[in-house]
């Protein structure tokens, strides 16, 4: 394993680390599995979101007596309303929430506290001129958190909070697909001999970055591979698809980049990711691919179900994935995946067209739309 420092905070962490949200709903003797490959093989920094109890203490038994090898960010606003991924500002909830995380991986403090999903105006607000931030600053005086860190896809958002000055890291979404140039900017026009592809970033994204490596904020990757649509020759937005090895590089190329926490199901799939330590630089190069650049990822889901909570307890994020995989031929869709999408416990069809999961997405997906379409598309 290669190991950078965490911006100031003194923490090195692996340049490949874990997003254990493909660990949610599965058995215990998975995330055993997941998580003991990965600190076999140097792994040392994982996230975890998700605020399922279940989830929580499966990755907390996989952790007993290892503990201290494993840097945990932990967040801050992260809820589970009446069952449903949900997200909360109130201060009594947070505290909850986050005792609640503490209690399951039976231990006494978290690596790095993160201040959850800040995409808008009214979110920052809320967390950095309201209690929350007072509460993780708290805690950090107290020990339980070592450092803050604060999750984001929003830039803008993303550099009004490193400008505070309160944070010692920032999770942020990073792939080619997210940062290069948008529809009707010819990419090769800016390619120059040392192939800087600093030029062909949306600005606010490398101002960003920039911002991050001069105030000693490391950053950690979520969505490295674009929840796995840069991988297929159907979803990728490039000529061809990306490998796993060629979006890790790609991450890890950015300015104050630490970690890229790839999402993993199975042990098979944490040695895919860790393949990438033996790569040449041949097999690393992206530049190839993302020269013919067709298009970006605005209204294309990545199944990170940041809509939710649905009032009618849809699955948006699993609805959207058997829509995807129905429209690669919709005349002939896979007996298996109307199955499984009829096996969903709301479907499209029970959409109330509320907009509330519109208004969230960080993506811009028209959801309401994909709900009609899924519905009309599988009947139900």
């Amino acid at each position: 394993m290669q190991y950078r420092p965490v911006g100031s905070t003194g923490i090195s962490a692996g340049v490949i680390g874990l997003g254990t949200e493909h660990l949610d709903n599965k058995p215990l003797s998975t995330v055993d599995e997941v998580i003991g490959i990965a600190l076999d093989q140097g792994i040392n920094m994982m996230d975890l979101f998700m605020p399922g109890e279940t989830v929580r203490t499966n990755i907390g038994k996989a952790l007993a007596g290892k503990r201290d090898k494993m840097h945990i960010q932990g967040h801050i606003g992260s809820t589970d309303i009446n069952e449903q991924y949900d997200v909360s500002r109130d201060l009594g909830i947070c505290k909850k929430y986050f005792e609640n995380l503490l209690r399951c991986l039976r231990t006494d403090y978290i690596d790095f506290g993160m201040l959850f999903f800040i995409d808008s105006e009214k979110a920052f607000t809320k967390v950095f001129e309201g209690e929350i931030l007072k509460y993780a600053q708290e805690l950090k005086k107290q020990g339980t958190i070592r450092a803050i860190g604060a999750s984001s896809h929003n830039p803008i958002i993303a550099r009004r909070m490193v400008e505070t000055g309160a944070l010692n890291l920032l999770m942020f979404s990073i792939n080619p697909a997210f940062d290069m140039a948008p529809r009707g900017v010819d990419v090769l026009d800016h390619i120059d001999d040392n192939f800087n592809y600093e030029k062909n970033l949306d600005s606010d994204r490398a101002a960003l970055y920039r911002l991050c490596e001069q105030r000693g904020v490391g950053i950690t990757v979520m969505k490295t591979l674009g929840a796995g649509k840069l991988l297929s020759r159907e979803h990728t937005p490039f000529s061809e698809p990306l490998t796993v090895g060629q979006c890790i590089h790609y991450a890890l190329t950015r300015p104050a980049v630490v970690s890229t926490l790839v999402g993993c199901a199975s042990g098979e799939q944490v040695y895919e990711a860790l393949e990438y330590l033996d790569l040449d630089e041949k097999a690393r190069d992206y530049s190839g691919i993302i020269e013919q650049y067709q298009g970006n990822f605005k209204g294309n889901c990545v199944y990170c179900n940041h809509c939710l909570p649905c009032p009618r307890e849809i699955n948006i994020a699993d609805v959207n994935k058997y829509l995807d995989i129905a429209a690669l031929d919709e005349k002939a869709i896979p007996p298996g995946v109307v199955q499984h999408y009829k096996a969903l416990n709301s479907h499209g069809s029970d959409c109330v067209a509320c907009g509330s999961c519109e208004e969230r997405c960080p993506f811009s997906v028209p959801v309401i739309k994909n709900m009609e379409h899924a519905a009309a598309l599988f009947g139900v």
